[in-house]
């Protein structure tokens, strides 16, 4: 693991300050967490497994991927497909902002600022490493830990075209990596579906 800087830790601290403040909650191992607090320290655990040596840049938009997602509510927009794409674009923003604020109040200079909103944006995929790292991780953590409560909601055509879509986003790294987790037998079905 690479060795941070204390404008790290400062960040870090700052981050989860804000999802701490998500209203909605999650559990995990009989434990009650702010939702957006716990995704992040799920995202942050994942690149350390998947990228040890990622770069700082990298493990900061790593932990800000969702930073206050629940002030941006999916029914404020129209309930169909363009709608959907609209919200994530506004998301991809407001948390691009938000991060920007936090980095900016421990002194990053404008350079690292610029790299980490970039790939939050998910800027460059395929050609950006960093970026495609990031999206392999992000992919890794739905598959972990939200699709299997996620296709309770959806009928099994719709998962499987989204998991193909998803699936679509990673590199073969990636791919390699979902395929060789520990996943719900439900979850395992669905890839093989979605994949074949």
């Amino acid at each position: 693991m690479n060795k941070t800087t204390k404008q790290y830790e400062e960040a870090i601290k700052l981050i989860d300050e804000q999802n701490s403040q998500d209203p909605n909650q999650e559990q995990w191992q009989e434990e009650n967490f702010p939702k957006e607090l716990l995704y992040s320290i799920r995202m942050s655990e994942c690149l350390e497994k998947f990228a040890p040596d990622a770069s700082e840049v990298l493990k900061l938009a790593a932990r800000a991927q969702h930073i206050c997602r629940w002030k941006k509510k999916r029914e404020e927009f129209p309930m169909d497909r363009k709608g959907y794409l609209h919200w994530r674009n506004q998301l991809k923003i407001m948390h691009a902002e938000v991060t920007q604020g936090i980095l900016k109040s421990v002194d990053y200079p404008s350079d690292v600022i610029d790299q980490v909103c970039n790939l939050i944006e998910k800027k460059n995929l395929k050609q950006n490493q960093d970026t495609q790292i990031l999206e392999d991780v992000v992919c890794l953590v739905f598959l972990q830990f939200y699709l299997a409560d996620f296709s309770k909601k959806k009928d099994e055509e719709k998962i499987i075209d989204i998991l193909r879509k998803t699936w679509r986003k990673m590199s073969q790294r990636g791919q390699s990596e979902a395929l060789s987790m520990d996943l719900p037998e439900k979850t395992i079905y669905l890839i093989q579906q979605a994949v074949t």
